[in-house]
């Protein structure tokens, strides 16, 4: 089918805090607001910003664990944001999520093989020896030996539970993967492992990822595109190699200067980040970023900015950085950059 795999339009997520006076005003905490973007098919997009931003909000959202506000999210054109239970069951098989915690995730009363067949098996009856093919050929495709079908998760290390997570995620052969700080509980070595293996499932599989994180090192050598969030809205997208090389929002721009550089020779952005991020109950007028922005001008207090797309394929919603001029360029991918961290044993 033409067009994108995943289509996002204006996604909105509130939630009501309980009824105002008379219940004519109702406050909401408002943790997504019209939040668009798309997805190839083999694609990674990146979704980054600091806590509260609604990231994972966003993830949740692309999965119907919670149910939109308002906004439309299509998978091959079809919007699964307005299916009912059963339409929605059969889409499940399209789209799988590995979730923050290897272990919370997963039943500690099911064996791995178990964990790894049960998705299947809401679909689809299996023989005992189907159940246990399937269970070895998904654990040699996360690099795990088959005899661990056997075992619990608690008898696991945290690297082999997360790659049982993905392992899951894959027994339905989904299109799309949604991967929330898939990789933050887990130590440098092992983070290695998982994002290398994630790659490898891309180019074998033709996998396309949605991966939320908060660590713009891994999202470097992982993304495609990256989106920036700020207060439930995106502020910039781009393509992951122009976004880090020259950011335009003053927010990404914040953002990168404040994560760590491993590399000495390489230069640092030098932009403070002063001030809290905004109550999203009561969230600014205008740009939600303008009390922290060193740019900010009147228009900022009053106008919230559109996306604006500009000449190197991004866009970017910012009153000064992005005035309504440029011309649209064309879509930009990068290719995927291993990580070259020592392999330890996970």
């Amino acid at each position: 089918m033409n067009g994108p795999l995943l289509k996002v339009e204006n996604l909105t997520k509130h939630y009501p805090l309980g009824a105002g006076f008379l219940k004519k005003t109702i406050p909401v905490i408002r943790a997504v607001e019209d939040v668009s973007f798309t997805v190839e098919a083999g694609e990674t997009l990146c979704i980054v910003g600091e806590s509260g931003c609604g990231k994972s909000t966003v993830a949740r959202l692309l999965m119907r664990l919670v149910e939109p506000t308002r906004g439309r999210v299509l998978i091959d054109g079809t919007d699964i944001a307005s299916l009912k239970t059963d339409a929605l069951h059969a889409w499940r098989r399209r789209m799988q999520m590995v979730f923050q915690d290897p272990y919370s995730s997963l039943n500690p009363r099911l064996t791995a093989g178990q964990i790894i067949t049960e998705p299947v098996e809401n679909f689809e009856r299996l023989s005992r020896k189907q159940r246990q093919a399937l269970a070895a050929d998904l654990l040699r495709k996360v690099g795990m030996s088959p005899e661990m079908m056997y075992r619990l998760p608690c008898d696991l290390s945290g690297g082999q539970r997360q790659r049982l997570g993905i392992a899951r995620a894959l027994s339905l052969n989904p299109s799309l993967i949604i991967a929330d700080e898939a990789v933050s509980a887990l130590d440098v070595s092992v983070q290695a492992q998982i994002l290398n293996l994630l790659l490898d499932l891309q180019q074998q599989m033709g996998i396309a990822f949605v991966f939320i994180s908060h660590d713009l090192g891994v999202v470097e050598h992982i993304a495609h595109r990256v989106a920036v969030m700020y207060l439930g809205r995106i502020v910039e997208l781009a393509p992951s190699e122009a976004l880090f090389a020259k950011p335009v929002h003053p927010y990404t721009e914040a953002l990168i200067a404040a994560a760590p550089v491993p590399d000495p020779t390489r230069v640092r952005l030098e932009v403070p980040l002063e001030g809290e991020v905004p109550s999203p109950i009561n969230p600014p007028r205008g740009c939600a970023f303008h009390p922290r922005c060193p740019l900010a001008v009147e228009r900022c207090r009053i106008e919230v900015p559109p996306l604006v797309p500009m000449a190197d394929g991004r866009v970017v919603a910012c009153h000064v950085r992005a005035p309504a001029t440029e011309s649209p360029g064309p879509h930009l991918r990068q290719p995927n950059r291993r990580h070259t961290v020592p392999e330890a044993n996970a």
